[in-house]
């Protein structure tokens, strides 16, 4: 199974990279801002870089969809998994165009109101996690597997 995982640097990154017991025996490739953070997390992994700031901006919506398109046609993940936020979009809209299943991880810090990232990916997620009960109004079809801290 090839994984790709994609997020923002900074929480978002370290929620994707706390589900280490799950990806770390996987072929994996990151998606992610070209930062410090990322880089210092990161080092030795296989990472595309993306364009940032991504939320509510689109121009780098439009370019990260090239990125997208790009990495996705080379790599034919069969798993994407994000936490946010905004360049999850592209990929899982072009992820879900080329058969790969996805897995969205809604962040901790929302405990009953949505985040647009979110939003925009519920209905084309396989699998919806939460992290707190009350986002299951929310999100109705979400699994609450608790924190991931």
């Amino acid at each position: 199974m090839k994984v790709c995982l994609v997020g923002s640097s900074g929480g978002h990154l370290t929620h994707l990279y706390m589900l280490k017991p799950f990806w770390k025996d996987k072929e994996r490739f990151w998606v992610t801002f070209d930062k410090e953070d990322a880089k210092s997390m990161l080092k030795g992994e296989k990472v595309y870089p993306c364009y940032f700031p991504t939320n509510r901006n689109l121009k780098n919506l439009i370019k990260n969809t090239f990125v997208a398109w790009k990495v996705l046609r080379k790599e034919k993940p069969d798993l994407v998994i994000s936490s946010g936020a905004a360049v999850a979009v592209p990929f899982f809209y072009l992820a879900k165009l080329m058969g790969s299943k996805l897995i969205y991880i809604e962040v901790f810090d929302r405990i009953d109101k949505s985040t647009l990232t979110g939003k925009l990916v519920y209905p084309i997620a396989d699998k919806f996690i939460v992290q707190w009960d009350e986002m299951k109004k929310v999100y109705p079809k979400a699994i609450n597997l608790g924190s991931i801290f």
